[in-house]
């Protein structure tokens, strides 16, 4: 089995202190792939220890986004090419959103972790966010015919999409739908277009048709004690891979004052022969 896990940090700092090095020591996954980390490369290596091979692509921007790969430091040596950027159109608000790490697993496979714009609507940043999802298309078409070749490299492509895929992902959809990002139909159009051009969202696909699984609950409120979420951390993989994927799992805090991040962390489990 090759279980993988995304999770939004929001900080790897403050998760620190929230107790993620006791979350890995418990959970230990076999590919760990974080967004938002914000802090440079040798921050995010401290606080992770001699444990962990960790490849940290920063943004540019200060203390904003920031994505990072980490494997136990004895699958070092499955660690093969890394890709630091979406594309050569990279600008400073973009940097620190795209990171690929290729691992040569029983299966090679293209990692991608994924921190999109959260945006918000009918302002600069909700432009940011429309003029980023295009680039992502573009590029998910390049690793999915990469998949379907003859040499087969299979992808996945996790993080924190900052978009729902339908009424099922959010607790609360009519006062939100077309209303705030994330929840609009130009952005859902984008993931949809994912999904029905051959990329299989994993966890629905397990899950099935029902409301959530969510895994980000605001931290205003009562939303997490309401469990009024929005499911919008994913695993993307290609059509092979989707094949393997076997369970899932999200690692939803005992209570709010135990929450590490305003995200719970989602584990796939992937068999190999």
């Amino acid at each position: 089995m090759l279980n993988v896990t995304t999770v939004n940090l929001n900080g790897i700092r403050a998760a620190a202190k929230r107790g993620l090095n006791d979350w890995l020591n418990r959970q230990h996954p076999d590919v760990l792939l974080m967004q938002e980390v914000r802090a440079p490369e040798e921050v995010t290596r401290e606080i992770l220890g001699s444990q962990w091979h960790v490849v940290a692509v920063p943004s540019r921007a200060k203390g904003r986004a920031g994505v990072a790969v980490a494997v136990p430091i004895e699958n070092e040596a499955l660690i093969g090419d890394v890709r630091t950027t979406l594309d050569d159109q990279e600008s400073d608000v973009d940097s620190g959103r795209w990171l690929e790490v290729d691992l040569e697993f029983a299966t090679p496979l293209t990692l991608v972790s994924a921190y999109f714009h959260s945006g918000e609507k009918d302002t600069p940043k909700q432009d940011a966010k429309m003029a980023h999802l295009p680039r992502v298309s573009a590029r998910m078409s390049e690793l999915l015919k990469a998949a379907n070749s003859a040499k087969g490299r299979q992808a996945l492509v996790a993080g924190d999409f900052n978009i729902v895929r339908s009424e099922l992902d959010i607790k609360n959809w009519k006062p939100n739908h077309n209303k705030r990002a994330g929840v609009l139909d130009e952005e859902i159009a984008f993931v949809s277009s994912w999904a029905e051009g051959g990329w299989c969202d994993t966890v629905r696909e397990l899950a099935g048709d029902v409301q959530g699984p969510y895994t980000w609950w605001s931290w205003r409120g009562k939303a997490f004690d309401n469990d009024a979420g929005w499911r919008i951390d994913y695993q993307f993989v290609t059509p092979d891979l989707a094949q393997k994927a076997r369970s899932f799992s999200i690692d939803r805090a005992a209570s709010y004052d135990a929450r590490m991040s305003d995200h719970a962390a989602l584990t796939v489990s992937y068999e190999f022969d």
